[in-house]
Formats: C-alpha cells, sequence, structure tokens
C-alpha cells in the first residue's frame, strides 16, 4: 500500500481537491467520478459527498493508497 502524507494549508481540504492535490487523480473530474463510485473511504467509511471537508487526523483511502492528512506544517 502506498502511503501519502499531506499536510493541509487551512482549516480543511475538499476531497476531492485532495485527491487531485496528491496525484491519485489527475482531473478533478476524474476524482469525481472516483467518489461518487463508492470507491473513497474517510475514516473507513465510504464517503460519497465530493466536497467533504477533509481536516487534519483524517485517513483517506482509495484502491492501494492511503492518504494521512496532516495539520499546516
Amino acid at each position: 500500500m502506498q502511503i501519502i502524507q499531506f499536510h493541509t494549508r487551512g482549516e480543511f481540504i475538499e476531497l476531492n481537491k485532495l485527491l487531485k492535490a496528491t496525484d491519485v487523480c489527475s482531473s478533478g473530474g476524474t476524482a469525481g467520478a472516483l467518489i461518487t463510485s463508492g470507491s473513497v473511504l474517510v475514516n473507513g467509511q465510504v464517503e460519497l459527498r465530493k466536497a467533504c471537508k477533509i481536516r487534519p487526523g483524517q485517513v483517506v483511502q482509495t484502491g492501494a493508497v492511503q492518504i494521512n492528512v496532516l495539520p499546516p506544517k
């Protein structure tokens, strides 16, 4: 499994933007399709909202990729 450590720039980042920022998806449209297909987990639960606010401490997983969301540096 690939593990990505991602530092937010503010209080949160929207889920679709996180997937694009970490290069898990090549575009926002691809990220949206992946989310609505039910293939993205946030803290172990399926998340279907594209603009779900992801905050530091949360873990996003899809396929063989896990993104650990960390506070700003």
